[in-house]
């Protein structure tokens, strides 16, 4: 160590110099950091910064694309199946009302249709003696049935029905005949209204009825 006072050379240990006895002090060493220990830290930190902000910013977009597809694929199937479901059963509501409206219609064309196939009593008359009646006949499939008892076996004993068009029918009794009732039926179609005459004859009753197919 070199005196600052007179330039001696000394021991580095020494306190005091040799010839001068100056006080001896060692020189202060500078620490100097190295460039490379700074550079060094401060990449690290930097790199640990980065791989924070990177970890957060994956896992952000990795939670939000995750829930939206999870979310959304769903609630979309949800939503298609929901609709298809709708569909379907308006479909089948739609199936169900048509076959419930034919079913009705048919069970009303053959209520109808068995109804129309009916013969339906229009008028009856009865009585008995001599004379005769007049009546009016609607249109129509129409049918008659006579039935008489006579009061003897006179050759003129009767009972006839017939019409303006033409259609007739009865029953009568000979010199010979039983004394017994005698019945007889027919049927005509008619277009439009007709007038009947009802004549009998010594009889003891009488009866004709009229019935329409309707």
């Amino acid at each position: 160590m070199k005196c600052s006072k007179c330039g001696q050379e000394n021991k580095r240990e020494a306190k005091f110099c040799t010839k001068c006895g100056n006080p001896l002090s060692a020189p202060a060493e500078s620490v100097t950091p190295s460039n490379s220990n700074f550079n060094t830290k401060y990449l690290i930190i930097a790199l640990i910064v980065v791989i924070i902000v990177l970890v957060g910013v994956i896992g952000y977009f990795a939670l939000n694309n995750g829930s939206g597809v999870g979310d959304a694929s769903p609630k979309a199937s949800a939503d298609s199946d929901k609709v298809q479901s709708n569909d379907n059963s308006n479909d089948s509501s739609n199936d169900n009302s048509d076959s419930s409206k034919k079913t009705h219609e048919s069970s009303s064309k053959t209520s109808s249709s068995s109804k129309s196939k009916k013969w339906v009593s229009i008028g009856r008359y009865s009585g008995s003696g001599s004379g005769s009646k007049t009546i009016k006949v609607p249109d129509g499939k129409i049918k008659v049935e006579l039935s008489a008892y006579p009061i003897l076996n006179y050759a003129t004993n009767h009972l006839y029905v017939s019409g303006t068009n033409g259609e007739s029918g009865g029953v009568d009794w000979g010199p010979t005949s039983d004394v017994e009732t005698r019945s007889d039926s027919f049927k005509f179609t008619s277009k439009s209204e007709e007038e009947f005459t009802i004549d009998y004859y010594e009889t003891v009753s009488w009866e004709v009825e009229f019935f329409r197919y309707q």
